[in-house]
């Protein structure tokens, strides 16, 4: 599975998790149509309900009149995601593709203004 398929699928667990409250791997599976194993995807699920708290309080100190209990679950799911590669990740992943892959993935599944807040909200973290 590409990197990006895997971010994508990512995001969808995640959302899941969110969503009906049901444990990582039980979303996986819900999530792959086929059975299909897949490391980086399950680094990066795994990963982000590891270090959880760490990663909400990090996206939580770089938002501007926001919580983040009032943002949307595809906008948490995603600022998830990238903070987990940006400053938890294991991989060396650079800033800017952490950051273009979930903006490139909010324009597929947020809204008009997703890409954006998301942006700035990452942009902030890496200065």
């Amino acid at each position: 599975m590409k990197r990006r398929t895997a971010r994508e699928k990512a995001f969808q667990v995640l959302f899941q998790i969110d969503i009906n409250d049901i444990e990582p791997n039980e979303a996986m599976e819900l999530a792959l149509e086929q059975d299909v194993e897949d490391a980086y995807l399950t680094s990066i699920v795994h990963g982000v309900v590891q270090h959880r708290q760490a990663i909400d309080q990090k996206i939580t100190d770089n938002l501007e009149n926001w919580k983040l209990s009032r943002l949307a679950y595809a906008e948490k799911a995603l600022l998830r995601i990238a903070t987990y590669e940006l400053f938890f990740s294991d991989e060396q992943i650079p800033q800017g593709v952490a950051i273009n892959e979930a903006v490139e993935i909010a324009h597929l599944y947020g809204d008009d203004k997703s890409g954006k807040f998301i942006n700035g909200v990452l942009s902030k973290m890496i200065k």
